[in-house]
């Protein structure tokens, strides 16, 4: 039987983390969504469905995949599973049985389905192929399962989910632990990778749970870490405090103190400053003392956009959320619960709105249009620092994200520059 992740519409709710990405590439732990759910079935072939503008850039990092090959779907049975589904050790979902379609509320989980089934949802496009899956098999309404649903998900599953990646890999230290360096806590809560460096007058805090120190990683002197965290391949720990439920994505830099944070990886945050509760998506430089606030002066529940709507998350804690490409100048500071979009540049002379479309540049309220050519300049330049060519499949996903975050910088007047 095959396996098909699939992107359904929630993926709206999580702008603007969703903006380069499949809401299944998020990360939440030390793993991807989707990461968790291929874990579960080692041994079958993994398929995909997303929206069409993503697909050139995500086929060049799953190769042997097929992705939006509707064809490949119809070749045998097939379970397919929400991309937004948080696949943690109490989630089953059995390959074998009838034909099913799990959901919670209205929302389809998984979808059990025979060969002969499939064929009769045949389409010419995503959409309409997923529209039919509700209706091809009996409906199950399930209980004890979790989607990601709102950005806040994400931070407040990451510290649980971060164990549980942890179990998965088990305790050991094969990287370069120096005796000058400061355990506090169990040395079986470590994992620290293979050519990791771990130098002296650093503490690792596995009081609070463990802590993840992947392959190529290197924490400098003067850095402390606890634990629930985890820092990703090839990422550096300059001197920084990283609180609690903290994951730092590959190729990372982190300085100054982060809490309860998710940087999705190739991103830059090297000087003193703080950013919590917060979700910092790929090539997002932070600037020196770029800080943000993480919980209103009265202990209200904070309010953020949520898919162009302020709305109430409920939660006493929510930081800001940094889609790709954007930009922090020194000393730039940031309300709770603030939404910056894509390729935007933002820097210090006034607090800029809880929401920054994609694209802007500018201070404060004073907001104009950061040009595509520009933008398309700069990510080069980004990427070229890292080592990382920019290719023909990366330009196009900008000038698509350009093209459709058009009506939101309408919306809020960000135009001309």
């Amino acid at each position: 039987m095959n396996i098909c992740i699939f992107e359904d519409g929630g993926w709206k709710n999580l702008y603007p983390l969703t903006l380069f990405r499949p809401a299944f590439e998020l990360r939440c732990g030390f793993n991807l969504l989707r990461e968790k759910i291929v874990r579960k079935f080692p041994e079958n072939k993994i398929l995909f469905l997303m929206r069409d503008h993503l697909v050139p850039t995500f086929e060049k990092r799953v190769p042997d995949s097929p992705v939006n090959n509707l064809d490949s779907l119809k070749q045998e049975d097939l379970l397919m599973i929400n991309g937004r589904l948080l696949m943690d050790e109490k989630t089953s979902i059995p390959l074998e049985g009838d034909e099913e379609v799990g959901i919670s509320g209205e929302t389809i989980v998984y979808a059990r389905l025979k060969k002969t089934s499939l064929e009769k949802c045949a389409s010419l496009n995503v959409t309409d192929f997923l529209g039919k899956v509700k209706g091809a098999a009996p409906t199950k309404q399930l209980e004890k399962v979790f989607l990601i649903t709102n950005l806040w998900d994400l931070i407040n599953k990451n510290g649980e989910q971060i164990v549980e990646d942890f179990n998965v890999l088990g305790a050991r230290i094969e990287g370069e632990l120096s005796p000058q360096a400061a355990v506090v806590g169990e040395k079986s809560q470590l994992f620290i990778g293979k050519s990791a460096q771990i130098h002296p007058f650093v503490v690792l805090d596995t009081t609070g749970g463990p802590v993840i120190i992947d392959e190529d990683a290197i924490v400098y002197p003067h850095s402390r870490i606890e634990g629930p965290s985890c820092v990703g391949k090839k990422s550096k720990i300059v001197g920084g405090k990283v609180r609690e439920c903290s994951s730092i994505g590959p190729v990372t830099m982190v300085g100054g103190e982060v809490e309860e944070i998710i940087f999705q990886g190739y991103a830059n945050k090297f000087h003193d400053g703080f950013f919590g509760h917060s979700y910092i998506c790929e090539w997002v430089n932070l600037g020196a003392l770029a800080t943000n606030s993480d919980i209103k002066n009265n202990y209200g529940p904070v309010k953020l956009y949520v898919n162009g709507e302020l709305t109430n998350s409920g939660e006493l804690k929510v930081g800001s959320f940094i889609g790709d490409h954007s930009k922090l100048g020194i000393g730039t500071l940031l309300n709770t619960g603030t939404v910056v979009g894509a390729c935007s540049n933002i820097f210090s002379g006034g607090m800029p709105p809880k929401f920054v479309p994609s694209f802007s540049w500018g201070s404060g309220n004073k907001l104009e249009e950061f040009k595509l050519e520009k933008a398309i300049e700069t990510a080069e330049k980004v990427l070229g620092r890292r080592k990382v060519k920019q290719t023909d499949e990366d330009v196009e996903l900008i000038k698509k994200v350009y093209e459709i975050t058009a009506d939101e910088r309408k919306k809020w007047g960000v135009t001309g520059g």
